[in-house]
C-alpha cells in the first residue's frame, strides 16, 4: 500500500528537533512522496534544502500563501516568479484566499491569486489552493468564481483542506480539481461524513497539512505525514471500502497531477 501526502509543511520549525525520524516514520508507513507547499520568501530555503536532500520523496511547490500577503506583496510575488523561472517545481502553491484572520489585504490577495493562477496555466503546473472563509465571506465560492471567470486552459490542481458542502465538492470537481482530504475528515463535527460518501474516489487525494490539523486521536498535537494512514482509514470507513482501495486510487489521482518533468516518479 503506497500513500502520497499531497500537502505538508515539513520544513516548519516544529520539525527541527526530529525531522529525520519523522521522515523515517513516514517511510515506514509507506508514504512514497510528500508534497511541500511554499508560504513566502522566508520558507523557500528550508523547503528547497529538503527537496535537494530527498529529490524523489519531498517535492516542492512554489507560491505565496494568502495569509502572507501584506504590504510586501510585490516583492514576495517577484521572488515566487524568479523561483519558478529558475527551478523545477511540481505545482504552484500554496495560493488562494484567506478571510479568517485579517481582511486588510483582501484586494491584494485576489490580485496575487490571479497572478499565480496565470503563472500555473502558463507553465502547465497544477495549483494547490487554500480557501479559508471568515468575516461572513466564503473563500471557496469566491475562489471558484475567479477560476470560472478566468477560464484558463488546462488549469487543474487541488482544493487543499477541503471542508465544504456536497454542492461545493461537486463544483470543485466540475472545475476539474481534486479535493484534498485531511485530518478534518476524522473530526466528529468536521462535516465531511455528509460529503465523502457521495463523491467518487477518483476525485480525492490525501493530505496532512502537517504540522497542523492532526487527525483523531492526535487532534490538537503536532501533525506529521505518517498520520495520513488515519485519514485514509476514515475515508475507507465512510465509503465502506478497503483502505487498500483508498490508497490505490488516491495515489493514482495524485500522480496524475504531476507535471511531465516528474515523469521519472511515475510507475512503469
Amino acid at each position: 500500500m503506497i500513500l502520497i501526502d499531497t500537502h505538508a509543511h515539513i520544513y516548519d520549525s516544529q520539525f527541527d528537533e526530529d525531522r529525520e525520524s519523522m521522515l523515517h516514520q513516514a517511510e515506514k508507513e509507506q508514504i512514497s512522496q510528500i508534497w511541500m507547499p511554499n508560504c513566502a520568501r522566508e520558507t523557500i530555503p528550508g523547503m528547497m534544502a529538503l527537496a535537494e536532500q530527498y529529490p524523489d520523496r519531498c517535492l516542492p511547490m512554489m507560491g505565496l500563501h494568502p495569509a502572507y500577503v501584506n504590504e510586501t506583496v510585490d516583492e514576495e510575488l517577484a521572488a515566487v516568479e524568479d523561483a519558478l523561472n529558475r527551478n523545477a517545481f511540481m505545482a504552484v502553491g500554496e495560493i488562494g484566499l484567506d478571510f479568517y484572520w485579517d481582511m486588510t489585504y483582501v484586494e491584494q490577495q485576489f490580485a496575487a491569486f490571479e497572478t499565480q493562477l496565470r503563472w500555473a496555466a502558463e507553465q502547465q503546473l497544477p495549483v494547490s489552493m487554500h480557501t479559508r472563509s471568515g468575516h461572513d465571506r466564503n473563500a471557496f465560492a469566491e475562489a471558484a468564481d475567479l477560476i470560472e471567470k478566468l477560464a484558463l486552459p488546462g488549469l487543474t490542481g487541488i482544493f487543499h483542506c477541503f471542508v465544504g458542502t456536497l454542492d461545493e465538492a461537486n463544483r470543485a470537481v466540475d472545475l476539474g480539481f481534486k479535493l484534498g482530504i485531511g485530518g478534518v475528515a476524522t473530526f466528529k463535527n468536521g462535516g465531511l461524513d455528509k460529503v465523502l460518501p457521495h463523491i467518487g474516489l477518483e476525485h480525492l487525494v490525501l493530505e496532512t497539512d502537517a504540522p497542523y490539523l492532526a487527525p483523531v486521536p492526535h487532534r490538537g498535537k503536532r501533525n506529521e505525514p505518517a498520520y495520513i494512514r488515519l485519514v485514509a482509514q476514515r475515508v475507507a470507513d465512510l465509503k465502506q471500502i478497503s483502505i487498500d482501495d483508498v490508497a490505490r486510487h488516491t495515489t493514482a489521482n495524485a500522480l496524475s497531477l504531476l507535471p511531465a518533468l516528474y515523469a521519472n516518479l511515475l510507475p512503469g
